[in-house]
């Protein structure tokens, strides 16, 4: 049976934000204050291609923070790839924990399609 699965993605998981990070190339996030223009946000610091200041993800509330001033200090598109990033790696990570193969491919679109195999090893 297939379902299609439309993902809004909160980001909670630090283990995740890793994996995307290194699935997009992306220096290892940091933990702890970040300068963000004028104000310090606390978190889980993320350096996008690009971007003037990190992108910090508040893994309590799912949130993430940002200031690209329209674009002009970061491309948004950038954001986008990196939360499909986490998503992918974050269903990755919860097939597996839960004893599920997992295969993926990259769809003409820029999407990517995930199966999971039930019961399939990792």
């Amino acid at each position: 049976m297939s379902h299609i699965v439309r993902v809004q993605t909160k980001v909670r998981d630090g283990v995740a934000v890793r994996a995307a990070c290194r699935r997009r190339g992306l220096p290892d996030p940091v933990e702890g204050r970040h300068l963000v223009f004028r104000t310090q946000l606390a978190g889980l610091g993320v350096k996008l291609r690009g971007w003037t200041y990190p992108v910090v993800c508040q893994l309590q509330d799912g949130q993430v923070q940002y200031d690209n001033f329209n674009g002009r200090w970061g491309d948004v598109g950038e954001l986008n790839l990196f939360l499909q990033a986490y998503a992918v790696e974050k269903a990755r990570l919860e097939a597996r924990r839960q004893g599920h193969r997992v295969s993926e491919q990259a769809l003409a679109d820029g999407s990517i399609k995930l199966v999971v195999h039930v019961g399939g090893a990792a």
